[in-house]
């Protein structure tokens, strides 16, 4: 496999995983569940 193409499929793979924490983002209740976890943590 060429260093070019392993370069692309890193940049396609990095590609889809934020689109993935993007999409997450979209959901109201993933971000109250995650502020929840964050208050927990310091409290």
């Amino acid at each position: 496999m060429s260093v070019r193409t392993r370069k692309l499929l890193a940049y396609g793979a990095a590609i889809v995983v934020l689109l993935a924490v993007f999409a997450l983002y979209t959901r109201p209740l993933i971000l109250v569940t995650l502020a929840d976890q964050l208050w927990a943590c310091f409290s």
